[in-house]
Parts: structure tokens; C-alpha cells; sequence
């Protein structure tokens, strides 16, 4: 008999309740069907009412949500972050959220381990067949479609192993999808740049700022190119207002910015201006920190490329 106030749960609650209670006491092998139904009161029909199998107890609630991801990002053109992302919008700590955090207890390390191969797999495979039709290679679908399907599920587990009301799923899939190679149709950004003094400019930036060499071509009448790793290119557009802020904030207002300047993250950036200035660029402003907690500093390089060297410092 139900408790006071206590809405009835459905059949399908008591039998995943049912199955984590005897999972925890035998071990998920130890338990049959019928084990569970028996625990649940109810008949071995309504089992398979609800579950096609022992497993879908405990994947139920994010296979649904895995379900319509899926078919937003095969069969729309919602954005594909979007709908993986909102996988999180509002899921609860459930069943699956308790296996993780008794994988041992209850016997499941090699069944949660298959069982999340499989859906992991679908999902790269739903990512990948998106960013073909969207026109991306097919090996970069491919990886793309293999990194974003493990952020997901990378985000679950430590969404899960946090505890309930550790912190929602929604932002740990933001935060790890955000590690997967942003989505659009630009592949690589390139800065191109003359150097009258081709040699000193190749040398200062590939081996003082320290961008390692990717590839180098000659043609016909001296034509040489070298091009230099950057990590992640990202364009930074400002409008006017922007750009004379953060003069203001980088500078003691003698340096205004290039109409194109180039920004380096670095880990030390106070240290990096200093070597950068030993190897002949012309500090226009120390480092110095900012309101939004960067420590940036602004020199002019080779090549006359205006260039701030900025560290993440991180919350005070």
C-alpha cells in the first residue's frame, strides 16, 4: 500500500527498482526475469511490455533521449552540438545513474561496458552519416562522429559518478562536446603573411614563440612558403568600441591595435613576451591582467605582425 501523499509508481519503476535491489544482493548475472517480476509483483507479460531485455532496465531512460538526438541529427538540420546537448535538459539521476555508481556491487563492469559500446557506436555512426551529408570528409565524419559520441557518454558517467545533485548532465555535455572539433564548413583557419625577411621571420616564430613546422613548398623565382602549427585557430571579430576597450585594457594607449592582430595563448605569458623581446620583437605593453582573468601582453614580431600573448589564469 502506497504512503500517504506518495504517487503510485508505475510497473515500469517497480521493476527497475526491483532489478537494482536484487542486482545489489545477488549480482546482475545471479538475476533472471523472473527473479524481478516475482520481487515486483507484477507478471512476466508486463516485463516485456516495458523491456525487450534485463539490460533496458537500466538504459531505458537514456536510450529515449539517445533516440531523439539521434533522429534531430539524421533527420533535421538541428545543429548537431544542440542535439546531443540537450540529451541533459532535465534528466534525473536514474537507474543507469545507480549502476554506474555500483558497477562493482552489482556484477556490471563487462555488461555496462558492452551495452554502452553499442549505443556509443550508433551515436558516432548518427554524427558521422550528418557530417557527410553536411559535406565533411569522410574520415573527419568519421573521427568527428567517434569524439562526439564519447564526450556524450564520457559526460554521463562523470555526471553519474558525481552523485545525486552533484551537478547537472546539460553543462558536462556542453563542456565536453566542446572539446570535439567545432561543427562548421571551414576545416582550418590559415593566416597568411609576407616576410620581406622570410628567413628571420620563419625563425622566430617557428623556433622562439615555438610553433612547430607542418609543411614547406618552393615554386619557380625563389617562391618559398613554410607553414607553421598554430593549435586551435579561432577569428576574433570586434567592432571599433571593442577594439579601443581593450587597447585600453592591454596597453597604456600608445599601442593601438593592428586592424589585424594576431593573439598567441600561452602558459606564461609574462615569461614568453620576455623571451620574444631577447629575439627581437619590440614590447609595445608589458603583461599585465585583465578584467576577464588573462594576463596579455603586446609586442610587435617579424613580419611587423602586431602580436598579444595571452595566459588563462583562471578564477581567483
Amino acid at each position: 500500500m502506497n504512503r500517504v501523499g506518495r504517487p503510485k509508481a508505475s510497473s515500469r519503476d517497480t521493476l527497475a527498482e526491483a532489478a537494482c535491489e536484487l542486482f545489489l544482493e545477488r549480482g546482475y548475472e545471479a538475476t533472471s526475469i523472473a527473479d524481478i517480476t516475482t520481487r515486483a509483483g507484477v507478471s512476466r507479460s508486463s516485463f516485456f511490455n516495458y523491456f525487450a531485455s534485463k539490460a533496458d532496465i537500466l538504459w531505458a531512460g537514456l536510450d529515449e533521449r539517445l533516440v531523439a538526438a539521434t533522429a534531430a541529427i539524421t533527420g533535421g538540420d538541428v545543429p548537431v552540438r544542440d542535439a546531443l546537448t540537450a540529451v541533459g535538459a532535465d534528466f534525473a539521476p536514474d537507474h543507469l545513474a545507480l549502476a554506474i555508481t555500483h558497477t562493482a556491487a552489482m556484477g556490471l563492469t563487462a555488461e555496462l561496458d558492452r551495452e554502452r559500446a553499442i549505443r556509443q557506436l550508433r551515436l558516432a555512426r548518427a554524427v558521422a552519416e550528418r557530417g557527410r551529408r553536411d559535406g565533411a570528409e569522410p574520415l573527419a565524419a568519421e573521427v568527428t562522429g567517434a569524439a562526439s559520441a564519447g564526450a556524450v557518454f564520457a559526460a554521463v558517467w562523470a555526471w553519474a559518478e558525481g552523485g545525486p545533485g552533484g551537478t547537472e548532465l546539460t553543462p558536462l555535455l556542453a563542456g565536453a562536446l566542446a572539446s570535439v572539433a567545432p561543427e562548421g564548413r571551414v576545416r582550418q583557419l590559415r593566416l597568411v603573411v609576407r616576410a620581406d625577411d622570410f628567413e628571420g621571420a620563419v625563425g622566430f616564430y617557428r623556433d622562439v614563440v615555438g610553433m612547430p613546422q607542418a609543411e614547406a613548398y618552393e615554386a619557380d623565382g625563389g617562391a618559398r612558403v613554410v607553414i607553421l602549427e598554430g593549435g586551435r585557430a579561432t577569428l576574433e571579430i570586434a567592432n571599433a568600441a571593442q577594439v579601443a576597450f581593450i587597447d585600453d585594457v592591454e596597453t597604456d594607449g600608445d599601442a593601438p591595435s593592428d586592424r589585424v592582430r594576431v593573439a598567441l595563448e600561452v602558459d606564461d605569458s609574462a615569461a614568453a613576451a620576455r623571451r620574444l623581446a631577447a629575439a627581437g620583437a619590440t614590447v609595445q605593453a608589458s603583461a599585465r591582467v585583465t578584467p576577464w582573468r588573462s594576463l596579455n601582453a603586446r609586442l610587435r614580431g617579424p613580419a611587423d605582425l602586431q602580436l598579444t600573448l595571452f595566459q588563462e589564469l583562471g578564477p581567483e
